[in-house]
């Protein structure tokens, strides 16, 4: 059973009447430059919990001999931390030190600087969104990236929508609701928030067909399942987890190629789509869109982020007879991306016209590519800018570890990188770590060996001051 409450005794009830009304503290904090261009209501909540929070504090007797005044430092500094709280913004920056590059938790890919400017260049201001200029009518918001998909891919038509979840949605219900699509059971992937092929196949209205086995499916096992109740047969890249040893995969051109003689469609879910060969830049083999496009699938899905770089979304480049009847269907009008996303997504594209400025210029492809020694020299300046803080309480070191690609990419893909390892004396890194990530803005690390680590392949050049100066803040209250 619950204990009643204490009543207060004489001493907390003088107290209590001795704090100060709400309206005594706006007064006091309208001289107050802290409280200049703060919103009322956001002012008036900010006093009121901290009067509440004085007020408890009295009855539970951890205080002085009397309430504080309306403009007392302690009251009025709680006041301030209340606003300070309440004025940030929810969705904020954050340095990203954890050596994931593609960090589905802290944003996923980065835009380029050309994809920035374009979405600046339409967002406070009215666009071409749907209005064709040469005609003087409507058009199509597709038209903004259309052509550089089709240039970029090879492919004969292209669309884009929310994600690569919705394109593959949307692919199947459109091509294949109420009839049979048959899919490797390999290929019956999981990726995050739980999104799986065969569920996505039902609300899609397809029928899933299953064929071969997790480690082995082989051309056999697809021709035998056509009927004439098939609609599709699926490829799914595995883009996020692997299967090594005793395996077996159908090449997709051998799987256009059954279909073309069956008369059945093929379609392929690239996931993290990609448009350059990582294998020339010493990374592991990924398939291209291209490769896809040119190895005959008739429908090819991908991510418009991840290892593109681009802003989340979802695109689809085939064949022009596919793609239009999935840009004609309904769902379409709940799936498609707003002005902001085409003009992120334009300028990215942009880039890959010139593949090695591509590399350069979206963060993506620079962080995965980015050599050893650009690392260790990174390291090598932020280790002198922490020398320079003089604290004998800190300790660097730099060591060789691994990134990750992240984002369910190239999941079996070890970067060797360059981190430093931080400890302060006296601090664990676990309370290191907490205070980092309370910075402002936050800077996000990881604990290796009782040890805060920051991998240098996700930090940027910009970003060193600010980790010295986060590190600067935790030793200057320590």
């Amino acid at each position: 059973m619950k204990a009643a409450p204490v009543p207060p005794d004489d001493l907390q009830k003088k107290r209590l009447r001795e704090l100060p009304a709400v309206d005594e503290m706006l007064a006091a904090a309208r001289s107050d430059p802290a409280f200049a261009r703060v919103p009322a209501a956001v002012l008036v909540a900010s006093i009121r919990a901290a009067i509440e929070a004085e007020r408890r504090r009295i009855l539970a007797n951890d205080g002085g001999a009397r309430a504080p005044g309306p403009a007392d430092g302690p009251l009025m500094e709680r006041a301030k931390q209340a606003v300070r709280q309440a004025m940030m913004p929810n969705l904020r920056r954050v340095v990203n030190a954890t050596g994931v590059v593609i960090h589905t938790n802290l944003g996923r890919s980065l835009l380029a600087e050309e994809a920035v400017e374009r979405m600046l260049a339409v967002a406070g201001r009215y666009s071409n969104l749907e209005y064709d200029l040469a005609a003087g009518r409507r058009g199509s918001r597709y038209s903004a990236v259309r052509d550089l998909l089709c240039e970029i891919t090879g492919a004969e038509d292209a669309m884009v929508v929310n994600n690569n979840a919705g394109a593959v949605l949307i692919s199947l219900e459109t091509i294949a609701r109420g009839r049979s699509v048959v899919v490797s059971r390999g290929d019956l992937v999981e990726i995050g928030g739980s999104f799986r092929i065969p569920d996505v196949m039902a609300k899609s209205g397809a029928i899933l067909k299953e064929v071969g086995t997790t480690n082995r499916t082989h051309l056999r096992d697809y021709e035998d399942a056509i009927d004439p109740q098939t609609a599709l047969l699926l490829k799914v890249h595995w883009s996020n987890y692997s299967i090594i040893g005793f395996t077996a995969q159908v090449p997709l051109a051998e799987l256009a190629a059954l279909g073309s003689r069956h008369g059945v469609p093929v379609m392929e879910d690239l996931g993290s789509g990609t448009f350059v060969d990582f294998s020339k830049y010493g990374l592991r083999k990924e398939p291209t869109v291209q490769e896809s496009v040119a190895g005959g699938a008739d429908v090819v899905t991908f991510s418009g982020d991840k290892l593109l770089g681009g802003p989340q979304a979802g695109i689809i480049v085939g064949r022009t007879a596919m793609v239009e009847r999935i840009r004609k269907n309904p769902i379409n009008r709940a799936l498609r991306i707003d002005k902001l996303t085409l003009a992120a997504l334009e300028g990215t594209l942009r880039l890959y016209r010139d593949e090695p400025r591509a590399l350069t210029a979206i963060p993506t492809l620079r962080m995965l590519t980015a050599t050893e020694e650009s690392l260790a020299a990174r390291a090598r300046d932020l280790t002198r800018l922490l020398a320079a803080l003089a604290d004998a309480r800190l300790s660097t070191d730099t060591v060789q570890l691994s990134s990750k690609a992240g984002g369910g990419s190239l999941p079996l893909l070890e970067l060797p990188s360059r981190c430093l390892k931080l400890r302060i004396a006296g601090m664990s890194a676990n309370a290191l770590e907490a205070k980092l990530r309370r910075n402002d803005p936050p800077v996000i690390g990881r604990i290796e060996d009782d040890a805060f680590v920051m991998d240098m392949r996700t930090v940027q050049e910009d970003e060193l001051a600010i980790i010295a100066a986060a590190i600067s803040s935790v030793l200057g209250a320590t």
